[in-house]
């Protein structure tokens, strides 16, 4: 799929506020075209599967009382769309491990737009890596460097909440959780030199 053509996604959660602030803010996403669909209720996402499926949904997994993605997927109305968590609230981990993906309601633009990228282009079955953005490399840079949360939010214009969303996607990517082993991935990957962190 090409930036420019169009991505249908579903937004499947109760709340008005938090379906239609999901909404506007994917319309807002830089170089991707998007055309959100609202679905308040699990009927709204049954009659949107049968007239036109979206290419991805984005669901709050206690939608209906409790959204089942196993049996959503194996449906033949929800085959190739892809199923992204929408984190609103604490969710225990170990709910999200059949989705695609996942987004929390503290996720920057930045963030959505290059998780909704990346599922376009990945084929059903398809498990490459995953590759850390542009942003993740930034923040990898200064936990190398020992900056705080705080010194990273503030250097790069971010909440602290957006650090640490950022860090847990990274540890997440990456499987690495401590600042030794993002040290090591950031020298091999050559998003800092070894001079740079003899300086430290």
């Amino acid at each position: 799929m090409k930036n420019n053509d169009l991505i249908r996604i579903g937004v499947a959660e109760a709340s008005v506020i938090i379906r239609s602030g999901v909404a506007y803010a994917l319309k807002r996403l830089p170089n991707l075209k998007i055309s959100p669909i609202e679905l308040a209720s699990p009927d709204a996402l049954n009659d949107c599967l049968r007239t036109q499926a979206p290419h991805i949904l984005f669901v709050n997994p206690t939608f209906g009382d409790f959204f089942d993605v196993s049996r959503f997927k194996s449906d033949a109305l929800g085959k190739g769309v892809r199923v992204v968590a929408l984190v609103s609230s604490f969710i225990d981990t170990t709910l999200l491990n059949k989705y695609d993906d996942s987004v929390s309601i503290f996720d920057d633009l930045g963030v959505i737009s290059e998780k909704i990228s990346r599922l376009q282009h990945i084929e059903s079955g398809d498990e490459n890596p995953e590759v850390v953005s542009l942003r993740e490399k930034e923040i990898i840079i200064c936990v190398v460097k020992g900056m705080t949360n705080k010194e990273i939010a503030d250097k790069l214009y971010l909440s602290i909440h957006t650090v640490i969303t950022h860090r847990r996607n990274i540890s997440r990517k990456l499987q690495i959780h401590s600042a030794a082993g993002l040290t090591i991935y950031a020298i091999v990957n050559k998003l800092v030199a070894l001079s740079d962190i003899k300086e430290l």
